[in-house]
């Protein structure tokens, strides 16, 4: 006699969410700060502000650019110490982060500035100034 097992096509995706969110997942993490970065606009909605926090990272490590309408921002560092008693690389380690961040259509993309202090990169996109919608008189 043979047991039937139900077949349950979500059970891995629940699995993975599980395993994914649960604390047990994050422990070896903790330790390891992950980048975040932070986009919002002024008090006055005339600027987008984007903050990418990236810490050991060094202004030589990263690259901003516009893409088709996007505001991409990669930033990739490489680290080697050579034992020089040997010939091989006894420690090797690298970071990279990679946002893309879709701009609005009233970007300004010829007055976006970028700088870098304290390890957070501050990036701030001016908005054009709209044209007002014209008011149409209604004759009587």
């Amino acid at each position: 006699m043979s047991n039937l097992i139900k077949f349950d096509p979500f059970a891995e995706i629940q699995a993975l969410q599980k395993q994914f969110f649960s604390d047990d997942w994050f422990s070896p993490l903790k330790s390891m700060q992950m980048p975040t970065t932070d986009v919002y606009t002024s008090k006055d909605d005339r600027e987008l502000h984007v903050e990418a926090h990236l810490p050991n990272f060094e202004q030589k490590d990263i690259d901003i650019h516009v893409d088709k309408g996007a505001l991409v921002i990669r930033a990739e560092r490489h680290e080697q110490q050579k034992d020089k008693d040997k010939k091989y690389v006894i420690r090797e380690s690298s970071s990279s982060f990679y946002r893309s961040i879709r701009l609005p259509e009233a970007a300004d993309e010829d007055s976006i500035k970028a700088k870098m202090k304290d390890g957070v990169l501050h990036v701030t996109v001016q908005f054009k100034e709209l044209p007002k919608p014209k008011q149409i008189a209604i004759e009587a």
